[in-house]
């Protein structure tokens, strides 16, 4: 009879931990459509204490249309204006650029991860951005419009204590 309790008691702490992973995973996968386009995962790093810019990005911006689309331009009530940037490494040295658009090809995926390649400035922060917090963003788009996604500002695996500094 002991046995059965064990395994009983066994069997519900692995199902309790199974749902709170499942838990976990639905609270930090998130996508969003626009016409053809599909946003997926939106976030946004803490900004550093007394700091006037932040950073947003998303996993990736997949264009499951046949024609190329851009993104155009974006805006939120946290900053007050929102720049499309790119940084590349040139000769060992991360250069960053502000650009006007930002193509999404045809049928391909387009990552805006930290540590590199295209992201979200948000400059001039009204408010700081904290670990668990959301907001809205309004992403700018040539041919599927403007869509609104929520943000979530969370800490990256991979960026331990350092932050993104501009």
């Amino acid at each position: 009879m002991i046995s059965k309790f064990k395994f009983l008691g066994k069997f519900a702490s692995l199902l309790c931990a199974g749902l709170i992973a499942l838990n976990t995973m639905n609270v930090h996968a998130h996508d969003f459509s626009a016409g053809a386009l599909v946003i997926d995962h939106p976030y946004a790093t803490p900004s550093i204490k007394g700091a006037a810019n932040g950073a947003a990005y998303f996993r990736s911006i997949e264009n499951k249309g046949k024609e190329l689309d851009r993104l155009i331009g974006a805006k939120t009530t946290v900053a007050e204006t929102v720049e499309l940037h790119e940084m590349k490494v040139e000769q060992d040295v991360a250069r960053m650029r502000e650009l006007t658009a930002i193509d999404l090809p045809s049928g391909e995926k387009v990552q805006f991860r930290h540590g590199g390649g295209y992201h979200l400035m948000l400059m001039n922060l009204k408010q700081p951005l904290i670990v668990g917090e959301r907001f809205d963003l309004t992403l700018k788009f040539e041919k599927a419009g403007e869509k609104t996604v929520k943000v979530w500002v969370q800490q990256p695996r991979n960026m331990g204590n350092e932050h993104h500094k501009h």
